[in-house]
């Protein structure tokens, strides 16, 4: 057992498995809901980029390469300044939805290089420019473009044009649980000499602004190299660092005079270290104060060519009369080849050097993503920030109705910037990719959401920060048994006692589907978006046109896959407790009458040999939407398998079926189980045959949804076919659109027609391969369609998950496929490795787009090379 192993072991003992210190800290508080409290819930307007070196939080913090304990009292991070900026650079800078064309976007260059589940060792890398940074050119120039051209990046602008610009690589190397090497290494990249300004930042959450009775915590002067931390709950901790050139401290309080014009109680607020910097302000006054909420060493650094200045700190909750003894950088080469180690045991020897690389960083980034989450609700609403008076546009507007939420947890987030806060299907996926390296908190994730204070009484789940009673796709059962299977699997010990766990609550989940989504009681449901925003000819979140009503094929799908999972589940605790056996019989049962509403009412087409939305009018007419999407791809997902031996051993349950399955014949009504003499398997899903073969002669034909980095949300055929429809009187369209979103629908920041979406690949890859399995030689397809060569769908999935893979890896050339044009800067010595794992990829050139660092579900690109590693 590895060193970190035994970590995770001791983590998995806690009633919350999870470390003290962490990369808890988000790259982005401003603009975010929480912080919003305006009348009109503009949450980009109400707190600009522009206000947020100058204005303290009140429900999290911020920062570059941060760390922060697990409830976000005391923060870390580092700030820089290359002498020519106009502010101190604190945190990342990106375009809310008014400066994006194609909505809101991270325009820094940053990497997450290493990173362990107990964060013992941490790799963070950022590169700062050495001339002015391009804020206002950013900007301006995506303030101007449309959405039909492409986004304005930061490697567009010149600013790193012949390596103008330092590498910042901040190591985090843990002694114990509460003693903390930091490493911060300043190397010039430019052929020439530079300065920079480094302030390793050390401060306290403004926890007693928002609760009156929240004693004030305190930083204290200790000695020139050491500063002592107090706090209530936290307790005491000393931070100290190498020898400076200087010392300040301020306070974390708004500077109201910025904001509004008003008086400030003094000259020590947030952004002091700012203006001493920038506009070199008030530094004797932060000299000689010894006490504050924030402070930092000063660090003023000649950088020659290519040379590379080290910084060191440590925060460690104890004094010590020698906090850097002889030797100590070795704790970094210890912790380093622990990692090591560990990631030997998750990742598989056959891969290559490039594949090891590319899940190892998929790893770093899904466990640098893990943030603080604090938001309740019904304070949020009721109170005031101090700014604004509480106002009737809050008190009725967004996730008004949620007021039992009420979060103070450490979450896995799709990503520290875009996306700073949970969503619930984001998270499933998370969960899947973590449970290779953290099955425990990866477990403990999907059952927290599942808790009261995050589940609605009456069984919905919070969909997103933005508006929490949207409806997300129903993945949680889906991801409960893929972290099951992943631990069992590679652990060989599947955990029962948490399928009981959440199997319970999943139940009440599945009942408010089954209640709320069904409107008509016939099985085929309506979701609302279920994630695929723009991926229709309207938005399906609001009232469908004319008040007409949608049945949904993936609204459909996904309750069918739902239900078989829930039937997988409580067969497998079935094999331990006989009591489960009724309800896998119940979950059976509602799967059957899902599979049959879907083929045999009105959702498949049979002249386009496909699945469709249908449109139910007043007059009872159906009118199917016969747009070829991954709506109608999501039909594939439920597919399962029985081991003859297990059916054997649940005498009632295999009785039910048997009686289930003898009435519904003799009535001639439909039956999703197929079998074979020669296997002992039992396949169950809601795909026959003959309409699987016809949708994968779709999926894989490069015409339609086969790209070259993989599986497009959208059919290519729509590029030349648009798809149009008209309902009372107004025409609605929709055509194939392989890049960036040009429709405005959820604000054009995303889009599912026609870009790659790894969460939509997985489940397909892993839906073929199941299919695989069972039909072995006996079904064959032609892939690519045209080809003329046929492949078993085991053969298939294998081919389809290293497209995926080439989107990351590099070819021939060095090339990744994800970079496309950038390929020049990822081609520079020491930039060779560095790989990003973006929301979603070209549909034909593999470019990646959207989020540039949503780890989250594209960390399943780790999974995927594990699986099909050394086929």
């Amino acid at each position: 057992m590895t060193a970190e192993q035994q970590r995770l072991l001791e983590n998995a003992n806690k009633t919350v498995p999870l470390e003290r210190w962490g990369p808890y800290l988000s790259e982005r508080q401003w603009g975010t809901v929480r912080e919003d409290y305006g009348e009109y819930g503009d949450a980009w307007g109400y707190f600009p980029f522009e206000h947020s070196h100058f204005r303290s939080y009140l429900w999290g913090e911020d920062g570059i390469a941060g760390i922060s304990d697990y409830f976000q009292n005391l923060c870390f991070s580092v700030a820089l300044w290359n002498g020519k900026d106009p502010i101190l650079k604190e945190r990342l800078f990106g375009l809310g939805n008014y400066s994006g064309n194609h909505g809101e976007d991270v325009k820094e260059l940053y990497y997450y290089l290493d990173n362990v589940p107990s964060h013992y060792y941490m790799e963070y890398l950022y590169k700062y420019p050495q001339s002015l940074f391009p804020y206002k050119k950013l900007y301006e120039e995506n303030k101007n473009r449309n959405r039909n051209e492409p986004e304005f990046e930061i490697l567009d602008t010149g600013a790193f044009k012949n390596n103008h610009y330092f590498d910042v690589q901040v190591s985090y190397a843990k002694q114990h649980a509460t003693d903390m090497f930091i490493k911060i290494d300043i190397t010039n990249r430019y052929h020439k000499a530079s300065t920079i300004s480094v302030l390793p930042t050390l401060w306290f959450a403004n926890k007693w602004k928002q609760n009156g009775k929240e004693m004030k915590p305190v930083l204290e002067f200790v000695n020139e190299s050491c500063v002592h931390a107090w706090h209530n709950r936290l307790g005491d901790y000393y931070f100290y660092f190498s020898q400076s050139d200087d010392l300040w401290f301020t306070e974390n309080e708004t500077n109201k005079e910025k904001l509004n014009g008003s008086v400030n109680e003094s000259i020590f607020v947030k952004d002091a270290f700012n203006d001493a910097v920038v506009n070199n302000k008030n530094k004797k006054k932060l000299r000689e104060k010894k006490t504050g909420t924030k402070c930092s060493p000063v660090y003023e650094l000649h950088v020659k060519a290519h040379e590379t200045k080290t910084i060191y700190c440590r925060l460690v909750d104890g004094y010590l009369d020698q906090a850097f003894p002889e030797g100590f950088q070795s704790v970094f080469t210890q912790r380093k080849q622990e990692a090591n180690e560990f990631y030997n045991t998750v990742i598989a020897h056959s891969l290559t050097e490039d594949e090891k690389r590319v899940s190892r960083q998929a790893y770093a980034g899904l466990l640098w993503s893990k943030q603080y989450y604090s938001f309740d609700v019904e304070q949020w609403i009721n109170e005031s920030d101090g700014i604004t008076a509480v106002n009737h546009g809050k008190k009725n507007g967004r996730n008004s109705d949620w007021t039992h939420l009420k979060n103070a947890d450490v979450i896995s987030m799709p990503d520290k910037w875009e996306y700073p806060w949970y969503a619930a299907w984001d998270l499933a996926f998370q969960c899947i990719a973590m449970a290779a390296v953290d099955p425990v908190f990866a477990k403990h994730q999907l059952l927290l959401i599942m808790r009261e204070w995050y589940m609605k009484p009456d069984g919905q789940l919070p969909a997103y920060e933005w508006n929490f009673g949207d409806v997300n796709p129903p993945v949680h059962a889906t991801a409960a048994w893929y972290v099951y299977n992943i631990e069992k699997k590679r652990t060989g010990k599947g955990d029962v006692q948490f399928l009981k766990r959440i199997f319970q609550k999943l139940i009440i989940n599945f009942t408010w589907w089954i209640n709320r989504k069904d409107e008509n009681g016939n099985n085929l449901f309506q979701g609302g978006f279920l994630g695929l925003d723009n991926i229709g000819v309207f938005n399906r979140s609001h009232h469908i046109p004319g008040n007409h009503q949608l049945e949904q094929a993936d609204g459909t799908a996904w309750m069918g896959m739902y239900a078989l999972n829930m039937m997988d589940i409580a067969v497998e605790i079935a094999m331990y407790d006989d009591a489960f056996e009724d309800t896998a019989t119940r979950f059976f049962e509602h799967f059957v009458l899902i599979a049959e509403a879907l083929n045999e009412h009105h959702t498949w087409n049979e002249e386009d040999k496909f699945y469709y939305d249908v449109l139910v009018m007043h007059d009872g007419s159906h009118l199917p939407l016969r747009i070829k999407s991954a709506v109608g791809l999501t039909s594939l997902f439920a597919v399962s398998t029985i081991h003859r031996g297990n059916l054997s051993r649940l005498r009632d349950f295999k009785k039910r079926i048997s009686w289930f399955e003898n009435y519904r014949k003799s009535k001639n009504r439909f039956w999703p189980n197929e079998e074979k003499s020669d296997s002992e398997e039992i396949l169950i899903s809601l795909v026959p045959r003959e309409k699987l073969v016809a949708i994968l002669q779709r999926l894989l034909d490069e015409d339609e949804f086969l790209s070259p980095g993989g599986i497009r949300a959208l059919s290519k055929d729509h590029e030349a076919n648009p798809y149009s429809v008209e309902i009372d009187g107004q025409t609605y369209s929709i055509q194939y659109d392989p890049g960036d979103s040009t429709s405005d629908m959820f604000g054009g920041n995303s889009n599912w027609r026609g870009p790659v979406w790894m969460p939509l690949n997985f489940l397909t890859i892993q839906a073929i391969q199941r299919f695989g399995e069972f039909y072995g030689d006996s079904v064959t397809v032609e892939y690519p369609v045209g080809s003329g060569k046929q492949l078993t769908l085991q053969e298939v999935a294998h081919q389809l998950s290293k497209r995926i893979l080439s989107l990351f890896t590099r070819d021939e050339k060095g090339d990744r496929r994800c970079y496309e044009d950038y390929n020049w800067f990822y081609k520079q010595p020491g930039n060779e490795h560095l790989v990003l794992f973006y929301e979603y990829f070209h549909g034909d050139s593999g470019k990646g787009l959207g989020a540039n660092h949503q780890t989250g579900w594209t960390a399943l690109v780790a999974e995927l090379m594990y699986e099909f590693s050394g086929k």
